[in-house]
């Protein structure tokens, strides 16, 4: 069969019911018995499952944009999840489970409050870090240059010697 087939739409449909309620059977045989082709039935049921496919919220933060608040609201709806209902629980929100043990620890040892500066104090940082950055360049570039002109004064003096005395 080299042409290439077009099914109306419904074909489509009842044979995308066939291949859904077809218990134990295989999408093969459901295939066979329309007389179609494996792969296109199979693509009609991979679209089919992602068009009913409900979208799952992904909060699209990372997790250390968490505040406090949500952070502890978190640890208190996962308390007590086993581990399959957990990880579903962290996927929903783009989560792993490791962060929720590095917060619960976080929580515990009472450094939480401290792990977040606040955003004047952050700014302020950033720029004094920056303008630390640019002295120490300038004083390597100094000293970088203070080594060359000692190496040339000592190449000099061993060339010429005490010609100046």
């Amino acid at each position: 069969m080299n042409a290439k087939q077009t099914y109306s739409v419904e074909f489509r449909e009842q044979a995308l019911a066939k291949a859904l309620q077809r218990g134990n059977r295989s999408v093969g045989a459901v295939a066979a018995e329309l007389n179609m082709n494996v792969l296109t039935l199979r693509k009609w049921i991979r679209v089919s499952n992602a068009a009913n496919r409900k979208p799952v919220p992904v909060d699209a933060r990372r997790p250390q944009d968490w505040s406090l608040e949500e952070r502890l609201l978190a640890l208190k709806q996962t308390h007590g999840l086993d581990e399959r209902a957990l990880h579903a629980w962290c996927r929903e929100r783009g989560l792993f489970a490791h962060h929720l043990a590095q917060w619960r620890a976080q929580f515990c040892s009472g450094s939480a409050t401290s792990e977040r500066a606040s955003a004047p104090e952050l700014r302020e940082l950033k720029q004094a870090n920056a303008q630390l950055q640019r002295e120490l360049k300038r004083k390597e570039k100094a000293l970088a240059e203070a080594a060359a002109l000692l190496v040339l004064s000592k190449k000099y003096q061993a060339l010429f010697g005490d010609e100046d005395e």
